[in-house]
């Protein structure tokens, strides 16, 4: 079965859908990831020597969207909209166990990475190596136990919105690291916005998360 779908190719950029549980790369050469395996159908297809910039990471749990540069230009003016955080819009949709008290709000933390876990925490301001982390969220439904948010990511920092929700009380549904183990990790990066690399022109992709979610509709 095929781990990805490509939703969009030009000559500058590709837009794929990668599935979750896949990994985007991979330290392993035996183990087949997203840009390894989107390499091999380029030449496949006849191009030689394919160039493949990734631009935005996902978490191997975490299915959505995922753009890569097919140039060096395309790819450096992709990563700058996504550092910048207003030319590039990033959204996801997730599952949380409870139910938040407002209908929308905005959290603000500072998070540390251990590189030696692989894990990040929520930090007092100021503790060296911590990075301010913000992020917008909205609910979409809620049946009291489970609750669907919609996310806008308003910075990009390791683990971010898993450990920011966590934190908060919401620990997402299926997250064994920062929450409580059982099925899949309900996030997906669901849709992107942003400006062509050559054109300029605004582009948006969005898919549909493949867990379930609450119907309660608010």
């Amino acid at each position: 079965m095929k781990k990805y779908k490509i939703i969009y190719d030009d000559q500058d950029l590709l837009v794929v859908c990668k599935f979750a549980g896949f990994a985007v790369q991979s330290a392993r050469v035996s183990t087949p990831d997203l840009m390894s395996l989107l390499r091999n159908e380029m030449l496949e297809r006849g191009e030689k020597k394919p160039y493949l910039g990734l631009v935005n990471r996902l978490d191997q749990p975490v299915e959505g969207i995922v753009l890569i540069g097919k140039n060096e230009k395309s790819a450096a003016d992709l990563s700058r909209q996504v550092t910048d955080h207003i030319h590039m819009e990033k959204w996801y949709q997730t599952v949380v166990c409870g139910k938040p008290e407002q209908r929308e709000d905005t959290l603000v933390d500072y998070l540390l990475k251990d590189s030696r876990t692989n894990t990040s925490k929520v930090v007092k301001e100021g503790t060296p190596g911590s990075k301010r982390s913000e992020l917008h969220y909205e609910v979409l439904a809620s049946d009291g136990e489970k609750t669907l948010l919609r996310i806008r990511l308003l910075t990009g920092r390791h683990h971010q919105i898993r450990v920011q929700l966590s934190h908060a009380g919401l620990p997402i549904c299926g997250d064994a690291k920062y929450g409580k183990a059982g099925g899949p990790l309900c996030l997906c990066a669901y849709k992107v916005i942003f400006s062509h690399p050559r054109t300029g022109k605004r582009m948006e992709f969005e898919v549909n998360p493949t867990f379930p979610v609450p119907s309660t509709a608010l």
